[in-house]
């Protein structure tokens, strides 16, 4: 392999001009005859058997030309890149040159390149940062989210009503059949929740344990094709009725959920953690504000494949985070009607906003001249270790510590620009209002 030229191209690209030569290429012809000559009848021979002159002479010298070249490109493209020093982020568009001959081929590579990043200012900004304020309802939303934890169900010996939860057998019918999804089995129904379809609940209630009943509803004519606009029966079996036994406010109660004696104790702790919520919060904001600046303020002609790359990325985790609530990613886009195509069109503002955040953070480690420690490392892989509840030497095995070390130089390059910034009121901040938030760095 030889790189005849290595041109340098708009939107930080590079096409790389290379040639195979006669040895490498006769090399990959051998690895396609191999590959291929089972395939390849040829009379007289058994499948895979025929030397590669006699399918040649059959076929012609550039029988294996084809695969060859498939098989000697992949090779060539990675040592010319090598060679040039390039730092590649994505594939590259590839055009043979000339004529393929037994004395190989030359071909062009146009491939992106991480981008020559200029910043622009990222010390001595200013961003709005909110004034945390806690209110006595604040901290009484956090003791209601207390007592709703530590409410039990208990039954009761009565009809249904609202606020509490029926436990029912159901199983729906469409023109007299069962239709999929319409049945359950001692299924744990609160009442006012609206988690099944409207009008069910309200006629679950009034029922009491033992009690049987049909149910007619109409599905609404948003609800998913099959169903949608249709009248069905539910025949509803109760087995029994829960309320909900809510505990007492009081000191005991205080004792019960926390290492507090008194009611006041736990509040007064309640406040606090309300108030460290919102400093971090804001803080968070603050930041966020900061790097949006920072990501604004570069220079960098950003080539496709990168903003495309973080874009796939973000569909990805949405896959991710719809299959965790048992939603299949097909019937996502089925039940919405959305092509996977739009999908990652709507991802490429964020999915460029993402990448300029990562290329300042990158550009910030490079000026500065950050580097990550052993002994930030070691640290870092303590917190994780602490946080996960795991082993240490179990959370070096799950996380390589070239990552440990890239989170701890983009964390560093964070506080650069935050430690020499000044927060102003949100109504002060830059146009007088507030900075939009960044992505996550």
């Amino acid at each position: 392999m030889s790189v005849k030229s290595c041109e340098k191209l708009e939107k930080s690209q590079v096409a790389l001009t290379i040639e195979v030569e006669a040895a490498a290429f006769e090399a990959a012809i051998e690895k396609a005859y191999r590959k291929t000559r089972g395939k390849i009848k040829v009379p007289g021979f058994r499948p895979g058997k025929a030397p590669r002159k006699i399918i040649e002479g059959m076929y012609g010298v550039e029988v294996f030309f084809d695969e060859a070249i498939n098989i000697a490109f992949p090779d060539a493209y990675e040592a010319a890149v090598k060679e040039q020093e390039l730092n590649v982020v994505g594939y590259p568009s590839v055009e043979l040159m000339g004529e393929c001959t037994r004395q190989g081929f030359t071909f062009k590579a146009v491939a992106p390149v991480y981008p020559e990043v200029v910043l622009g200012q990222y010390k001595g900004l200013s961003a709005p940062k909110e004034e945390v304020k806690v209110t006595p309802e604040d901290v009484d939303r956090r003791l209601q989210s207390l007592t709703d934890r530590n409410t039990r169900l208990v039954s009761v010996d009565r009809e249904a009503k609202e606020g509490d939860t029926a436990v029912i057998d159901f199983e729906g019918f469409l023109d007299g059949e069962p239709f999929d999804g319409g049945k359950g089995s001692n299924h744990s129904l609160e009442l006012g929740s609206h988690s099944f379809v409207p009008g069910f609940e309200e006629q679950v209630a009034g029922m009491k344990a033992g009690d049987e009943k049909d149910i007619d509803i109409t599905f609404p004519e948003d609800y998913h094709a099959d169903l949608a606009g249709k009248a069905v029966v539910f025949k509803v079996k109760c087995h029994e009725v829960k309320e909900k036994e809510v505990p007492a406010l009081d000191d005991e109660f205080a004792k019960d959920v926390s290492e507090f004696d008194t009611l006041a104790e736990l509040k007064a702790d309640l406040e606090k953690q309300v108030a460290e919520d919102r400093e971090k919060d804001a803080q968070r904001g603050f930041e966020d504000a900061l790097m949006e600046q920072v990501a604004q303020g570069i220079t960098a002609e950003i080539p496709d494949a990168m903003v495309d790359g973080q874009a796939r990325q973000f569909l990805e985790n949405f896959r991710t985070q719809i299959a965790q609530q048992g939603i299949p990613y097909e019937q996502y886009l089925q039940m919405t009607g959305i092509q996977e195509a739009k999908l990652l069109e709507d991802a490429k503002e964020p999915a460029l906003r993402q990448v300029k955040m990562d290329l300042a953070v990158m550009a910030i480690i490079k000026a500065e001249g950050i580097e990550a420690t052993d002994e930030d490392v070691e640290a870092e892989y303590a917190k994780l270790a602490e946080q996960f509840g795991m082993d240490l030497e179990m959370v070096k095995k799950y996380i390589q510590a070239d990552q440990v070390k890239d989170q701890i130089c983009s964390r560093k390059a964070v506080e650069v620009v935050v430690g020499s910034a000044t927060a102003v009121k949100p109504e002060e901040g830059p146009a007088g209002e507030e900075a939009p938030a960044a992505e996550e760095t």
